[in-house]
């Protein structure tokens, strides 16, 4: 499994251009900028092995900068085919000297000879985003399993799957959930993929969401975060669950629970949000509209069964960058938006940096706590420390120059005591 090439990048001429788009992400990155700060004063990665399977984007970028900052020796690769900013893989080659192999568009053969090529460098510590990077390791890796102490996740599809190696008694090591950190999901996957979920339809497809039936297939927080935004731009919300206390959740935030046979007959616009296999499938695709748009924001391409879709269609065509139309038997046309792929990052920019700043420096921290504490943890998955969670959101309202109470001794002491009534 070793290394051909140092990096493989698009064009190390768009380094420049990367380098001011890392910059400009950097401007609301303030919580990470401080711990690459004191990382930088203390090394506590300092000749750590890592090996990141992530979004090659500017925010990423930064957060690479913060772990060479403390001494880690990283290699980069791409989590998704289609959400690299090329120009940013090329700014870390050029400019922070770190092996990236990321290629925006890359077929799947080169995205897994990218994540062996990061599997090479033999780490220490993983950090993944999807867990393609742990199951290759883990199918393919031999001896280099040996070598690795620990390993961070950040998304909720990857805790999904790594959970269910650690229950299978396969997880040859011990993770970090970041994806479960209270400053990361109840901000990242709500209002940053709220948000970016959103950006990525309207730049696909320009489409007027005020007005329209918008359907959102799942109610976790991005389900959450994306009902939201779509609510305050003038859509109808349709939500469908499959967990009871989910569906209760939406209905009573006021938005219409359907079931997604009812729904996909109803239905303008299609957002799943999951983690699921065929969330839409050929029955919905049976009765959609003419002119239905659909769109996944979940981590892998699995929730719209476009095979079955293909089936269904005399002809496909590419009507705009990020647009793939099917036209069916009967003269309908559904739009199928990035691929079904992330449609934020696939058809966007992603998060917003002043959220995955929090992500981010979870990450950080995170890894930091890892190489401390990896010898003393089982081969499960862990959650990130609360001291870790809530020092990370201190520092967020310090770095917006907000202020908040602390308990009094008092008030601390009634707190642990049980004497005290009505």
């Amino acid at each position: 499994m070793g290394r051909t090439k140092e990096f493989e990048v698009k064009d190390l001429s768009l380094a420049e251009k990367g380098r001011l788009r890392i910059q400009w992400a950097a401007q609301e990155m303030r919580v990470l900028e401080l711990i690459r700060q004191r990382f930088q004063r203390e090394r506590p990665l300092q000749g750590m092995r890592l090996s990141a399977c992530l979004h090659v984007t500017a925010e990423t970028a930064n957060l690479a900068s913060a772990l060479a900052a403390g001494g880690a020796e990283l290699v980069l690769c791409a989590s998704n085919p289609l959400s690299t900013q090329d120009d940013v893989a090329a700014s870390l080659v050029a400019h922070e000297e770190i092996p990236v192999y990321a290629l925006r568009g890359e077929d799947q053969d080169t995205y897994y000879g990218h994540i062996r090529a990061a599997l090479a460098h033999r780490p220490q510590i993983t950090v993944d985003d999807g867990a393609d990077l742990v199951s290759t390791l883990h199918q393919e890796g031999g001896e280099l399993l040996e070598g690795v102490m620990g390993g961070s996740e950040e998304t909720t599809t990857g805790v999904i799957r790594l959970r269910a190696m650690a229950q299978q008694g396969v997880l040859r090591y011990p993770i970090l959930a970041v994806n479960d950190a209270q400053t990361k999901h109840l901000f990242d996957n709500r209002y940053g993929t709220g948000q970016s979920t959103l950006d990525g339809l309207m730049r696909a497809t320009n489409v007027l969401l005020a007005g329209k039936i918008l359907v959102i297939c799942g109610y976790g927080w991005v389900g959450r975060g994306i009902a939201s935004r779509a609510r305050g731009l003038g859509a109808q919300v349709v939500v469908t669950e499959v967990d009871p206390l989910r569906a209760l959740e939406a209905l009573m935030e006021g938005y219409r629970v359907a079931s997604s046979g009812e729904a996909a007959a109803e239905g303008d616009i299609f957002i799943t949000a999951t983690g699921d296999v065929h969330v839409l499938d050929q029955p919905h695709f049976e009765v959609m509209k003419d002119g239905a748009i659909l769109a996944n924001s979940g981590h892998f391409d699995v929730e719209i069964n476009l095979p079955a879709l293909r089936r269904m269609a005399v002809e496909v065509r590419r009507v705009r960058d990020s647009v793939e139309q099917y036209i069916l038997k009967d003269g309908r046309r559904l739009a199928v938006l990035a691929e079904g792929r992330l449609v934020n990052l696939a058809a966007a920019e992603g998060h917003p940096a002043a959220v995955m700043d929090m992500s981010f420096a979870n990450q950080a921290l995170g890894i930091e706590w890892l190489t401390r504490h990896a010898s003393q943890l089982e081969r499960r998955v862990y959650p990130v420390p609360p001291e870790i969670d809530k020092g990370v959101a201190r520092l967020k309202l310090e770095s917006l120059g907000i202020m908040i109470d602390q308990l009094t001794p008092e008030q601390e002491k009634y707190l642990r005591s049980w004497e005290g009534g009505t």
